[in-house]
Order: C-alpha cells, then sequence, then structure tokens
C-alpha cells in the first residue's frame, strides 16, 4: 500500500459561504417521478377521508402516501424490496411515537423521544443509502405525532391507516411505472452514463472523468441489479461499454460527445434502444455480467451490517443528530413554543455528510421557511374557503415541492413550508399569527442550534474512513494488476476487475469529498487520495486496452 504518511495541510475551520449554497441548478432528470407519484398517492386516500367525512385522519394516511417519495432511481426489483421497507420502518416509527404519546403528555420526554428518533432514522437511512429524500421525512412524521394527542386503543386504527395508504404509494411508486416502462431506471441510468462520458469528451479533464467514472459505475450497478437479462437491457450493457471506453480513453475524442449524446438522447426516448455497434473486442454479449449479478444477492446487506458496525464513520451523525435535535426543542419549548418538533424536524434536516454540507443546508431550509411561511399566509384564506380547496392545495404544494427541490433545496423549502402548515388544517383550524409566528421562531431556533451541534459533535472517524477507501482502492488496483498480467487473462476476470476497481475509487472520490468538508479532522492524505486516483485511472485503461476495448494509440500510460 502506498504510503499515507505524506498529507497535505487544511486548516481545522473553513470559511463559510454564503452565496454558493444558494445558487439554482439544473433539475434532475427524473423530478417528475416522484412528483406525480406522491399526488397520485396523496390525492387517493385524501379524497376517500372526504368521501368519509373524516379529513382529520390525514396525517396518518399522508405517513403511508410520502412513501412514494422513494426508490425512484432504483429498477423496479430492486425499488420493490425497497419501497416496502420504507413502508414498514415509517409505520414501525409512526407506532413508536403515537404510542409514547398515548403514554404521556411531558414535553421533556416527548423531545427526547423525537431526537432518538430522529437519530436513528437518520443512522439506517445512511447505511441503507436509501433517498432522496433521506431521513427528513421519516423524522416530520414521527415528530409530529408525538405531539398529537393519542390513546392506545386508537393507535391500531390509525397505524392499519398507514399500511393502506403505503400500499397505494407502493402500488403508484413500484408497479404502475413498471407496466408502463419495464426499463425506465436502466435506460436513465445509462443514459446519465453516455451524457457524462459526453461531457469528458468534450472537455476532458480531472473533474469531468471523475463524474464520468461515478456515472457508469451507477449505470453497472443499476443494470446489475435490474434482473434477468433482456434484449433492451443488453443494449444497454453495451452503450455503458461505449461510454466506459469514451472515459478510459488516453485521449479522448471530441468527435464522440455528439455520438455519446445522440445515444443518451435516444436512450431517454421511448423508443426502442439504440443499439451501438460492437465495442471492440466484446463479443456478442458482455464479459462475466450474469455471474456478477448473481453474485450480488448477499452483497447490499453485508453491507449495510459494514456501515453500521462499531467504528463506522456513520455514528457520529447519529450523535449530532440526537445531540442537535433535542437541544432544538428543548429550546423551543423553553421560550414557549408550541409545537417544538417543528424544531426538531429544522434541525433534523440539516445533518448532512459533514460540516460545510450542513451549513448550506442550514442557510438553504432558513431561507426557504421564511419564504414558505409568506407563501402560506398568502394562500391560507383561500385554502380555508372548502375541504377540496385545502387538499388542491396540498397536491399542488407536494408536486411543486418535488420540481423546485432539485434546484436547489431552499426553492423547494418554499413549497414544502406551506404545505406541511397546511396539514394542520385538516384537524381544524389554527390562528394563522400563531401558526406563522412558531414557525419561523422554530425555523430560526431549530437551524441555529442544529447548526452548533454540528460543529460542536466532531466526526474525526471521517479521516478514518478516507484510509480505509485508500487501502480498498489499492487493493483492487493490485487485484486489477493481477488480472491484466496473467498469460491468458480469462475476459470475466478482467470486467469483474474493472468494475470493481472503479467502485473502489468512486468510494475513495466520495470519502476523500466528505472528509475535506468535516472540521476538526486529523490532515488528510491529500496528496495519496490523487496518486490512488492517477494510479487506478490508469490501470483502468490498461485493463480495457488488454481486452481490445481500446485500440493502442489511447493507451494512457503503464499500469
Amino acid at each position: 500500500m502506498r504510503d499515507t504518511t505524506i498529507r497535505s495541510s487544511r486548516p481545522a475551520v473553513r470559511k463559510l459561504p454564503l452565496t454558493g449554497p444558494l445558487r439554482l441548478a439544473h433539475p434532475s432528470d427524473q423530478w417528475f417521478k416522484p412528483a406525480t407519484s406522491v399526488v397520485v398517492a396523496t390525492a387517493i386516500p385524501n379524497l376517500v377521508l372526504l368521501a368519509l367525512g373524516r379529513l382529520d385522519l390525514v396525517m396518518y394516511t399522508m405517513a403511508g402516501s410520502l412513501c412514494a417519495l422513494y426508490g425512484h432511481s432504483l429498477p423496479y426489483v430492486r425499488r420493490a424490496g425497497a419501497v416496502a421497507g420504507v413502508v414498514l420502518g415509517m409505520t414501525a416509527g409512526l407506532g413508536a411515537a403515537l404510542v409514547v404519546a398515548s403514554l404521556t403528555g411531558s414535553a421533556a420526554v416527548l423531545i427526547a423521544v423525537g431526537a432518538l428518533l430522529a437519530a436513528g432514522q437518520k443512522l439506517l437511512c445512511d447505511a441503507t443509502r436509501i433517498g432522496p429524500p433521506g431521513p427528513v421525512i421519516f423524522t416530520f412524521v414521527s415528530s409530529a405525532a408525538l405531539f398529537v394527542p393519542q390513546t392506545l386503543a386508537q393507535v391500531p386504527g390509525h397505524l392499519a391507516l398507514t399500511l393502506g395508504a403505503g400500499a397505494v404509494a407502493w402500488l403508484v411508486a413500484v408497479v404502475a411505472p413498471a407496466l408502463v416502462r419495464r426499463d425506465g431506471p436502466e435506460r436513465r441510468a445509462t443514459a446519465r452514463a453516455l451524457d457524462a462520458a459526453a461531457a469528458h469528451a468534450a472537455a476532458p479533464g480531472h473533474a469531468t472523468r471523475r463524474a464520468a467514472v461515478a456515472a457508469v459505475h451507477a449505470a453497472w450497478q443499476t443494470l446489475l441489479a435490474a434482473g434477468r437479462p433482456t434484449p433492451a437491457r443488453r443494449a444497454l450493457e453495451r452503450l455503458v461499454v461505449h461510454a466506459e471506453t469514451s472515459v478510459l480513453a488516453g485521449a479522448p475524442d471530441p468527435a464522440d460527445a455528439s455520438r455519446l449524446r445522440e445515444w443518451a438522447r435516444l436512450t431517454r426516448a421511448r423508443g426502442p434502444v439504440p443499439t451501438p455497434p460492437p465495442a471492440p473486442g466484446t463479443g456478442a454479449e458482455l464479459f462475466g455480467l450474469d455471474a456478477e449479478r448473481a453474485a450480488l444477492a448477499g452483497r447490499p446487506f453485508r453491507a449495510l451490517l459494514g456501515r453500521l458496525a462499531p467504528g463506522s464513520p456513520l455514528l457520529p451523525v447519529a450523535a449530532r443528530t440526537l445531540v442537535g435535535c433535542a437541544l432544538a426543542g428543548y429550546v423551543c419549548s423553553a421560550v414557549g413554543v408550541g409545537r417544538p418538533y417543528w424544531a426538531i424536524v429544522t434541525a433534523a434536516s440539516l445533518y448532512q455528510a459533514n460540516v460545510m454540507l450542513s451549513w448550506n443546508r442550514t442557510l438553504q431550509r432558513t431561507l426557504g421557511n421564511l419564504i414558505g411561511v409568506l407563501v402560506f399566509a398568502a394562500v391560507l384564506p383561500a385554502a380555508r374557503t372548502a375541504p377540496l380547496a385545502l387538499i388542491g392545495f396540498c397536491l399542488v404544494f407536494a408536486f411543486a415541492a418535488e420540481a423546485l427541490i432539485t434546484r436547489n433545496y431552499w426553492l423547494g423549502s418554499v413549497a414544502v413550508t406551506p404545505m406541511a402548515l397546511l396539514v394542520l388544517e385538516y384537524a381544524g383550524s389554527h390562528p394563522a399569527g400563531e401558526l406563522i409566528g412558531d414557525r419561523v421562531l422554530d425555523t430560526v431556533i431549530g437551524a441555529a442550534v442544529g447548526f452548533l451541534a454540528a460543529v460542536l459533535v466532531t466526526n474525526r472517524r471521517a479521516t478514518g474512513r478516507v484510509e480505509r477507501a485508500l487501502a480498498d482502492a489499492e487493493r483492487a488496483r493490485a487485484h486489477a494488476v493481477r488480472a491484466l498480467t496473467a498469460p491468458e487473462p480469462a475476459p470475466a476476470a478482467l470486467d469483474a476487475a474493472r468494475r470493481r476497481l472503479t467502485g473502489s475509487l468512486v468510494e475513495l472520490r466520495e470519502a476523500d469529498d466528505t472528509a475535506a468538508g468535516e472540521w476538526w479532522q486529523p490532515t488528510l492524505p491529500r496528496e495519496a487520495v490523487l496518486a490512488a486516483e492517477q494510479a487506478g485511472h490508469r490501470t483502468l485503461a490498461a485493463t480495457a486496452k488488454r481486452q481490445g476495448l481500446l485500440v493502442p494509440a489511447q493507451e494512457n500510460g503503464a499500469v
């Protein structure tokens, strides 16, 4: 392994940006998927409750309906299990909150339980890598339920409503789109890889290469998890090979960019998957994919256990969430706010992978919530004219939130905030001034206290994650070199080694970026990381050349 004692100096505290976190980005290429899913999944139970005259129960059905937001980047085979798990997790968190609410009215106890639930939800969502939207939806539901008057006898019926709405969400998010376009997630993942490879071909550089390698890796993971191969999936696999070949070329050809972008456009479209020419050195079927697909069966569970093991860098972030949510709730309760769960949710929403990203989210959440309160004040009179108007406004804001949040989190929060406030109207009208004042106060306190906890609760394990990822990358590279230097390497072995090395380089880059934004860290092995990345990419190119994917002129140095 490379010597990791050569380390770059990095200040313990970095300057906090003010304008960068608020800039708008391009919208996601699939924003309409969760947007339409959550609208349909919410509208069905809401209209049923309206017909029954029981809109006061919307809170319990909405807990299940919000599960339709999850899993839209996963292939349908994987999505079915993921969304089912989200529904069960949502029901479990809601059930725990309702039982506690039925047993005690102590604000101190309720805040403590809310913070514990938020920390557990953060840990599990980070470990399973479910999201977006991640743990904040779980925390919103369970924290709100803690402060709803409840009896033990009511809990089973309310949980049944959640499970019923969750079943509707599962049908909407999994079954309905699969019937329309069963290879949609794979096509989108492949198109992203083609677009990223085109961007690298048009403007070669470290940033575009890293982005392209990550996109290609994500496309392979999606195709491997998609289930049995079909002719369409075989064509997608060959497209990913072309994207990967372009990325690994030592001197990318700018002429490739237009060809790759055209394939990406056709792949996203509803027509047949474009059929590219066979990549050099490959047969009609790709080497080793079916065997690797079968070997993936037990890996997700093993990976989950590894991310939850003692020493995991996720544990300090969960501790940060526990401390920040508890402090935010207690401070709000001490100043007399009647709904401290809003402060808990605000604090929980801030905690990202590191302090710098948490600061960005603090700015975004605060700005979005304050503007969202003004939007709520503007629409409240119209929403109170009729129950159907209330349902309509909630659906509009749910759609708008998903349409806007991929541009920037603060823009999505402008729609989320009035929707969350309008949900309270289902159980009866509340004084508008009180709602607005409490929400503003909770936002400010939750954001300030939450970020303070992010600074004070350190995560020095982030550097350890970098060092482990560095060691894994070195082992993956050594394995690829052994496969390369074998007298007659099997094509399947070379393919598997190349994908393993690609995955280790993606993990190394993610670990380094995460640790770089964390305060109070030991000095990072920056030079060793850069050297490992450069050597890894040279080995990837050499592996592709050995398989005949690259012509000799494209060779990029020694292995």
